[in-house]
């Protein structure tokens, strides 16, 4: 069970009720029954949504994961993508979950989206998309009612905001590493690469051999942008002018070599990819703090 069932009093008056009937058969009719001390009413507890998770004990609802769900299928089948129900299902609870601490994380940093901000970004939001009517077509076309839009677009404009926080803490210099690689598609020729550095050859020919074009130049990487997190670690254990061993990734069989080390800026790509890796850093420390509960 997600939920386990509060303890009712119900059964537990019932009986004491019936206890004291079956006492007072007991008293003679000169005997005044005593009174009883009036009960405070015990208010009903709330019974809890269906739900497909709860992150710090804001709930997910079965029915806004359902709705986002279809959403997510319908994006997919529009870009001609298949994916599986398992897939999408758990693309889409983890993305909410990740909004849910986003969004939360920017109201307690003090974050307030005022029902007159939520107006006005609505009315904006009709206005670019041809009006009030128009607005309401596209809602209804995605699943949405009016009070289950604002909750989403709420919930969003909060998530944004905590993310452009985390993103504007990234710098937009760092240390870097100036890299250049042979890149092969097969262990036979890595090989033979691998075995003729260390006879002698020039890096910078075999580099450009295997890749005429960009002849191996991967420019100014900071740590974490290669992706591969293989790739990443022998690239920062190089010292400047040093190659590294064999290193295989999706992308095929590499060897790098260091040309530069020091502090340098960013390029729009790196910086794109680092603001992304710290806003992925935040939410997995942010998870770990958490409570997140996910339906069974």
């Amino acid at each position: 069970m997600f939920f386990k069932p509060r303890f009712v009093l119900t059964q537990l008056i019932l009986i004491l009720a019936l206890g004291l009937s079956a006492c007072a058969s007991f008293l003679n009719s000169s005997t005044p029954t005593p009174q009883l001390p009036t009960a405070t009413p015990i208010p009903p507890t709330a019974t809890p949504p269906p739900s497909a998770a709860i992150v710090n004990g804001e709930y997910i609802t079965l029915a806004e994961f359902q709705a986002e769900l279809a959403r997510y299928k319908s994006a997919q089948t529009a870009l001609g993508k298949t994916v599986s129900d398992e897939d999408a299902s758990k693309t889409v609870l983890e993305d909410m979950i990740a909004q849910f601490l986003l969004s939360q994380a920017a109201r307690e940093a003090n974050f307030n989206l005022t029902e007159a901000d939520l107006k006005s970004r609505v009315e904006a939001l009709a206005t670019q998309i041809g009006g009030a009517d128009a607005l309401s077509a596209w809602q209804s076309a995605h699943g949405y009612d009016d009070a289950s839009f604002q909750i989403a677009l709420k919930r969003s404009a909060e998530a944004a905001w905590m993310r452009d926080k985390i993103i504007a803490d990234v710098p937009t210099s760092m240390e870097q590493i100036h890299v250049r690689q042979i890149l092969t598609y097969n262990q036979e020729d890595v090989s033979s690469a691998l075995a003729q550095l260390n006879s002698g050859s020039e890096f910078d020919e075999l580099a450009a051999f295997y890749d005429p074009i960009t002849l191996g130049e991967l420019g100014w990487v900071p740590r974490g942008y290669l992706l591969d997190p293989k790739a990443d670690e022998a690239v920062f254990a190089l010292q400047v002018g040093a190659y590294s061993d064999v290193i295989e990734t999706d992308a095929g069989f590499h060897i790098f070599k260091a040309l530069e080390r020091g502090e340098h800026p960013l390029t729009p790509d790196a910086l794109l990819t680092i603001q992304e890796l710290a806003v992925k850093n935040w939410l997995t420390d942010q998870r770990a703090q958490s409570d997140v509960v996910l339906a069974p």
